[in-house]
């Protein structure tokens, strides 16, 4: 084990997403020595100052949960970040970590929020499917190389995400009030529930959440609703956008079929797919949508096994690894409790005159 001078080192490792946030202490022994929540840590949704401010307070509460002294710099620390793997937006997050807080950590490494799930149930590589407030899709490769699809913001991205799924329901049922979009399915339970969340009788009380007093955050709540009416309700409306982010979700990873390197691809597993954020937890109701791009679009693109896992336990854990690779050392811990299977399909069992079936669907949706 590594220690200094005799003493334990200690690594620090953020998950920070649009919402929350969180961070584990790893002794350099690899005991896990202490977790705490935070606040949301997006740059581009609070800024620099502001994120690198929650970065300290989190980094004190754990140390005291930690019993260490709170002086003690972290010998390296992993900042796995929504928004944070923009390489001019890292240097800055590093700049203003070293000039405000220069005893927080001997060596900081920042990357996105995939990056540390990977690190947490992949460490050889694989795909990270992103699907909390906003949504994102990221190939690493056995060499490293890293390639991307989805990860652009609300404003522009963001599909299948618990944000995508709550602006499309509103959409939808807004759209067939005004008689501009008729929607086949019935709308009532969607403005029932809308109507609950943001405690407001009419359309017109949407108005404030969609302007003056907007938060992201709030707007992406409102898919636990959503979520309920298409897992326990069952309600026609949620059941289909549900099926649309499944379908979405499953594209992403189509879209980095042909950058995917074959030793990913040739294991009994076959593309292995970490699934990290609140929407899979309603996968019982993306599972169809998923279903038929894969059966429709896998094997053409060379995906003919693929299992989904799902972390046991938080990103920070792995951003904690890259921080003390990013400062030299190798966290001794036990990978195979960090994560789990919950789902894996053979897709080379669908007749070809199926594929293109189920491909016709897809375009038309």
């Amino acid at each position: 084990m590594a220690k200094n001078g005799g003493q334990y080192e200690y690594y620090g490792g953020i998950e920070g997403g649009g919402t929350q946030s969180k961070m584990v202490i790893v002794r350099s022994d690899g005991q896990i020595l202490a977790f705490v929540d935070g606040p949301s840590t997006n740059k581009w949704l609070i800024g620099v100052e502001e994120t690198i401010k929650r970065i300290n307070e989190m980094a004190k509460e754990a140390k005291t949960k930690a019993k260490i002294p709170e002086d003690t710099p972290f010998k390296g620390l992993g900042l796995s970040l929504s928004g944070g793997d923009e390489t001019i937006a890292q240097q800055e997050l590093k700049e203003e970590i070293k000039t405000r807080y220069p005893k927080l950590a001997q060596s900081v490494y920042i990357n996105s929020d995939t990056h540390g799930a990977l690190a947490t149930a992949l460490p050889s590589g694989g795909i990270v499917l992103i699907a909390g407030t906003g949504s994102n899709c990221q190939l690493v490769n056995p060499d490293d190389s890293m390639y991307r699809c989805g990860g652009w913001g609300h404003l522009i991205g963001d599909e299948g995400s618990g944000y995508w799924i709550a602006q499309r329901a509103l959409k939808t049922a807004l759209d067939h009030d005004d008689n501009l979009v008729l929607c086949p399915h019935d709308v009532s339970y969607v403005k029932t529930a809308m109507k609950k969340y943001f405690e407001i009788e009419d359309w017109p009380g949407l108005l404030p959440y969609l302007y003056t007093k907007f938060e992201k955050s709030k707007i992406a709540g409102f898919c636990v609703p959503i979520a309920e009416g298409a897992v326990k309700k069952k309600d026609p409306l949620c059941c289909s956008i549900f099926s649309d982010a499944g379908k979405i979700m499953a594209a992403h990873i189509i879209a980095l079929a042909p950058k995917i390197d074959k030793k990913l691809l040739s294991g009994k597993a076959g593309l292995n797919v970490v699934c990290v954020g609140s929407v899979f937890k309603s996968w019982s109701a993306l599972r169809e949508g998923f279903e038929s791009v894969m059966r429709a679009q896998g094997p053409n693109a060379g995906i003919q096994v693929i299992t989904l896992h799902k972390l046991q336990t938080s990103a920070a854990v792995g951003a904690a690894v890259l921080g003390a690779r990013k400062a030299g050392a190798t966290l001794p811990l036990d990978f195979s409790f960090c994560a789990e299977v919950f789902y894996t399909a053979n897709y080379n069992d669908t007749p070809p005159e199926e594929r293109r079936g189920l491909a016709r669907i897809f375009q038309c949706c």
